[in-house]
């Protein structure tokens, strides 16, 4: 696959983002300092992965409540971003557009483990639609190793490739933005209107 391809398709998300923030540039490459994974390198990112990224860094959701959605991308230097979703995913690859992708991880729904292990998002298999829960989107995007597994559980959806849900997540960007800022601005004020020593939340 072509790795660029795909990187360029979050171009104007990132020159968007460069508008608000200087463009301090990264040792070595173009990559703003802000937009850089903040953890340490890491060679070895699936060992013990929810100890050393567990919250999304771009939404905060905890990455092992969503751990049939996230993402985990390798990049070639060994900074690591892991995400909630292929949507928090696609923030990443367009905001470090000078970083390649060793391996980029996607959750294997066809698994019948608790939590879904991961595979590689690049010869997975993704379900768009169907009776999925979605993750930071109004569309389901759903990761399976096998395409059988895919199969038997698109119901009314679509088979699609890596690139192609990658495509999507760009194209329903701004909606699913959207959508979130309100949800988002809906409980704060939920929040602040539940009566003291209440939360605002269901437990």
């Amino acid at each position: 696959m072509n790795r660029r391809h795909f990187l360029l398709a979050g171009s104007a998300v990132a020159a968007a983002a460069a508008t608000i923030a200087p463009a301090q540039a990264a040792e070595g490459d173009g990559t703003p300092m802000q937009f850089m994974p903040k953890k340490a390198k890491d060679a070895k990112p699936l060992d013990n992965e929810f100890d050393k990224y567990p919250k999304c860094p771009y939404c905060g959701m905890d990455r092992k409540q969503y751990h049939y959605s996230r993402h985990l991308i390798h990049y070639s230097d060994d900074l690591v971003d892991g995400t909630c979703s292929i949507h928090c995913a696609a923030i990443s690859l367009s905001l470090n557009l000078d970083r390649v992708p060793k391996v980029i991880y996607a959750p294997d729904n066809g698994s019948g483990a608790e939590i879904k292990p991961l595979t590689n998002a690049e010869t997975a298999f993704y379900v768009i639609g169907g009776d999925h829960k979605p993750v930071m989107s109004k569309m389901p995007k759903t990761a399976f190793a096998s395409k059988i597994a895919a199969e038997a559980a698109k119901g009314a959806g679509e088979i699609v490739d890596f690139d192609r849900a990658l495509m999507l997540s760009y194209m329903s960007m701004a909606e699913d933005t959207k959508m979130i800022r309100m949800r988002r601005e809906e409980k704060r004020k939920a929040a602040a209107a539940a009566p003291a020593g209440h939360d605002g939340m269901k437990h």
